[in-house]
């Protein structure tokens, strides 16, 4: 049979698209003064993420329980609000439009490994979440993913595929139940 054999692993050297000293600085800011700021500070943690390359809009709402893997694989729109716990899980990038919400628990992975090579080879694949979207609470995106302008994505919904612009969806997988009105 063929599955992984992890001790063929290898991370691709330009994988996290920044020096593994800058990755382990960005993780204790992280930990640190992102994680423990008061929650009415939305301006530092925007000037947190835009000192490591973050392409953070005005009056951005990122609320300090958010989690983001490396902040310089990240855009966001202006007046958008990102949740308590939400995982941004920027392997590759994920583009946020302006005046979209991506509720508390929401999961938005761009990396996954290919089960079908032996080595269990790492990829990312870009996000993006266009603009006035609403993810409702614990949505889960994965790789590859363009949601249209204006959908709004049912609580615990998972998406795998594009969804269009103006739509409600739900579901796992999400998929569109009627216009959004």
């Amino acid at each position: 049979m063929k599955y992984q054999n992890l001790d063929q692993y290898r991370t691709p050297s330009d994988f996290r698209g920044k020096s593994k000293l800058t990755v382990q600085l960005w993780w204790i800011v992280q930990a640190t003064l992102f994680r423990c700021s008061p929650q009415f500070l939305y301006g530092w943690r925007r000037f947190l993420l835009r000192s490591f390359g973050a392409k953070i809009g005005k009056n951005v709402i990122v609320r300090p329980t958010a989690k983001i893997t490396y902040p310089w694989k990240l855009t966001i729109g202006d007046y958008s609000w990102i949740g308590d716990d939400v995982v941004l899980y920027t392997l590759g990038e994920i583009e946020i439009g302006a005046h979209a919400v991506i509720s508390q628990k929401g999961y938005i992975c761009t990396g996954t490994h290919d089960y079908e090579s032996p080595d269990f080879r790492i990829y990312a694949q870009k996000i993006t979440i266009e603009e006035k979207c609403w993810l409702a609470t614990d949505t889960y995106v994965a790789p590859g993913v363009t949601i249209g302008a204006g959908t709004v994505v049912g609580a615990r919904s998972s998406v795998f595929k594009d969804l269009p612009s103006g739509k409600i969806c739900i579901g796992n997988p999400a998929k569109p139940i009627r216009d959004r009105v």
